[in-house]
């Protein structure tokens, strides 16, 4: 079993970072991706099993915006095992965050990636969703390409909320760890109120590893959170166990493993649900 392999009990194994969908579901307007296949729940908490996985985190994903009815039915009937993030419209009101807050929703994924224009997020309905969302201890959950981080991380961190980082920051596949994006997150990650997924490395090149290691290198190993993005929508030929052991290659020391694939998600996610 991967737990063996890691030395790592389920309980303490998070996965930070996974889509649960139904092929039913209504699709917004010219989504990136659009499955024509269910992967649920179930599906999802089988393959965590087989893989000695004993928690997860659910994102809500793009192609659904924010219709995020089947997520919170998942996460609410599983709140022993799981945690979402959904995405919401800046008008949202206090006792719908209230409400999610009770079915075990932990974040509001801001998904900004391949648009024309980036949202104005210094409005006033964004500037109070982000207030109720740090008052309630939530967390924004941000996933954009590198080259957006150094003019969006300024204006998140005024929010005061957690903020998490999808995909290693997605930097510049040409400039790396020297790109300004990779930079920036790495400013963020000095302010003590960030974190980043390491997943989706999949979808990051060769050079998924390289940011990986200068980011433990950089002493943010209490930062960063393993993660699959299982079901690898778009390259749904991934193993799930091929996102294990490209983490276990990558971090051979045992208390950086058992830190970045559960301890410090447990701390993020498992913590804040009243």
């Amino acid at each position: 079993m991967t737990n063996e392999v890691a030395n790592i009990s389920p309980k303490e194994l998070v996965d930070a970072h996974a889509h649960v969908f139904l092929a039913g579901m209504p699709l917004r307007d010219n989504p990136r991706h659009a499955p024509t296949y269910d992967f649920t729940v179930e599906d999802y908490l089988k393959i965590l099993d087989d893989h000695g996985v004993g928690l997860a985190v659910l994102a809500a994903a793009s192609p659904w915006a924010d219709y995020n009815d089947y997520l919170i039915d998942s996460v609410r009937k599983n709140q022993d095992r799981l945690r979402g993030t959904v995405i919401l419209e800046p008008t949202v009101e206090r006792y719908v965050l209230e409400q999610m807050n009770k079915d075990g929703i932990v974040g509001v994924r801001m998904h900004l990636i391949g648009l024309d224009k980036l949202p104005d997020i210094t409005t006033f309905a964004y500037r109070r969703t982000f207030r109720r969302i740090a008052d309630q201890g939530w967390h924004i959950h941000i996933h954009t390409e590198g080259k957006n981080l150094p003019d969006l991380m300024p204006l998140f961190e005024k929010t005061g909320a957690k903020l998490v980082i999808d995909h290693l920051g997605r930097p510049d596949p040409a400039e790396g760890i020297n790109s300004e994006g990779f930079k920036t997150m790495v400013r963020s990650l000095e302010t003590g109120n960030t974190w980043v997924k390491a997943s989706g490395h999949h979808r990051l090149g060769a050079k998924a590893s390289d940011y990986l290691k200068e980011l433990i290198r950089l002493g943010f190993v209490d930062r960063l959170l393993w993660a699959s993005d299982c079901p690898f929508v778009g390259d749904e030929g991934t193993p799930y166990k091929s996102t294990i052991d490209w983490f276990l290659e990558i971090v051979p020391d045992p208390d950086h493993r058992k830190k970045i694939m559960g301890l410090n998600a447990l701390e993020l996610y498992f913590s804040s649900v009243t």
